[in-house]
């Protein structure tokens, strides 16, 4: 597979395509090496552009369109002269990131493995830090200490959500339930 990017094009999406060149950089490999937890931005990233919009819309519709073609394994993305072969994960989650571009909305990688602070645990749960700290209490959110610091896995945010989701659905089907059985109306 070969997508075909105009060098004058400064969208999102190539962008992204030259953090991920320069990501394959001895340096940067060495830094993912010995790199124990990643910091969140403090302000959120910035919405794209109705031009970046549209162009992560058609760029969307190549990608997926590639992907459909493209057999099993990697596959070659042409950035200028140079050809970046990329592994099948990437490219599904390029083709998200621009999906997600393409509906204006601002998007954030953060790895599985990352380490978050009592504070961007909460900011990422949307609920306070003093809860934060009463799950990790309570046994309910996994942790680490770093000196009198706690880390919170990012994977294990992703699990507590995914769980407290199940639990309120649980709820919310049992009131419907109920709600039913004293014909409430509801």
């Amino acid at each position: 597979m070969s997508i075909h990017t105009d060098t004058r094009t400064t969208g999102p999406a190539f962008r992204l395509f030259r953090m991920m060149r320069d990501w394959a950089s001895p340096a940067a490999r060495q830094l993912s090496l010995t790199m124990n937890a990643v910091s969140l931005p403090t302000d959120p990233p910035p919405l794209p552009t109705d031009d970046e919009v549209r162009l992560a819309a058609e760029s969307s519709r190549q990608l997926a369109a590639a992907l459909a073609r493209a057999a099993a394994g990697s596959a070659r993305l042409a950035i200028g002269d140079e050809l970046v072969a990329l592994p099948p994960t990437v490219l599904r989650m390029l083709a998200e990131i621009l999906a997600q571009t393409a509906a204006g909305n601002a998007v954030s990688l953060v790895p599985y493995h990352a380490e978050f602070t009592t504070q961007e645990a909460a900011d990422f749960l949307n609920v306070s830090r003093p809860h934060v700290v009463a799950l990790i209490e309570r046994g309910e959110l996994p942790h680490r200490k770093v000196g009198t610091h706690r880390r919170v896995l990012f994977k294990d945010l992703l699990e507590h959500r995914r769980r407290t989701r199940i639990a309120r659905t649980a709820a919310l089907d049992e009131l419907a339930a109920q709600a039913q059985d004293l014909k409430l109306g509801y």
